[in-house]
């Protein structure tokens, strides 16, 4: 084991009959090396895809003493061919945070079952959330987090079709700025909402404090487009990321124009709107 050189990743395959992703995590605090380990990835949690991460969330609250100087997290790191997004199982990710105090990146994939009953952490820098559709519980808890030392916010917002139910009001908190007042990173992406993000966000008081906004993987279109390319606020930014839009080359020239950074990247063709789909859902 080389903790300086390597990420560790564990994960339950297919056809391990009879290993658990506890057998697997017990393996690992087994080596003397690893209480340096800062990094940690966790890929599938069990053979069975209806398993949820409370086995994993368990277990790394019972070693937090082996893993001391964990700084970086991230579970449910699956692709599509070893588990859609939607048929990840998680749970209440509350006890990470109280187990490990000095962790600053934390990331999530799955959304079913997934809560935060008491967000809260003094060094947490970056929560990435990546769902096909999140649910609105999540949403209010994030809206309600006292993470003070947060940069960087990503959420895949998803479909209503795998969970999403939200208005673009429920976002408020966040795109206030005062939420999280060192957030220079924000994300809400991925959404059947993206146009009604976009318009909120064009005037949003957040965008002063912000180097990037991403709004990439959603359904926006002109609409959003306009309210991007009318605020001035947003040309302040370091970065837009827009990848995967459904915006008419004319509202992208216009965008190009702002001779700013931005990623146009990845126009979607259909022009019916019923059938104009995020990126990221099942």
């Amino acid at each position: 084991m080389d903790p300086e050189k390597y990420v560790y990743r564990l994960q339950v395959h297919y056809d391990d009959e009879g290993v658990t992703i506890s057998d697997l995590l017990e393996a690992l605090v087994r080596d003397p090396q690893a209480g340096k380990i800062t990094e940690l990835i966790i890929g599938q949690f069990d053979n069975e895809v209806s398993e949820s991460s409370f086995e994993v969330i368990d277990k790394l609250v019972s070693l937090k003493h082996d893993l001391k100087n964990l700084k970086a997290l991230f579970i449910g790191e699956m692709t599509y061919e070893e588990c859609e997004i939607s048929w990840i199982n998680q749970t209440d990710i509350t006890p990470i945070l109280k187990a490990y105090p000095e962790l600053e990146h934390l990331q999530i994939r799955g959304g079913d079952g997934l809560s935060f009953s008491d967000l809260q952490h003094d060094n947490l820098h970056t929560l990435i959330i990546e769902t096909g559709g999140m649910p609105p519980n999540v949403i209010q808890e994030v809206n309600a987090a006292r993470l003070p030392n947060l940069q960087k916010l990503e959420l895949w917002l998803g479909s209503g079709n795998y969970g999403f139910a939200s208005k673009v009001e429920d976002f408020a908190p966040i795109l206030s700025g005062k939420q999280f007042p060192k957030l220079t990173h924000l994300g809400l992406m991925d959404s059947e909402i993206q146009d009604d993000i976009a318009i909120a966000a064009a005037q949003a008081p957040v965008v002063n404090q912000l180097q990037v906004l991403d709004l990439s993987k959603g359904v926006l279109t002109d609409k959003g487009g306009e309210a991007l390319r009318d605020s001035a606020v947003i040309r302040n930014l370091q970065h837009l990321n827009l990848r995967y839009h459904f915006m008419s080359e004319d509202m992208m020239a216009q965008l190009k124009a702002l001779n700013m950074s931005v990623n146009l990247d990845e126009k979607q063709t259909e022009d019916d709107e019923d059938y104009r789909f995020v990126e990221v859902a099942e």
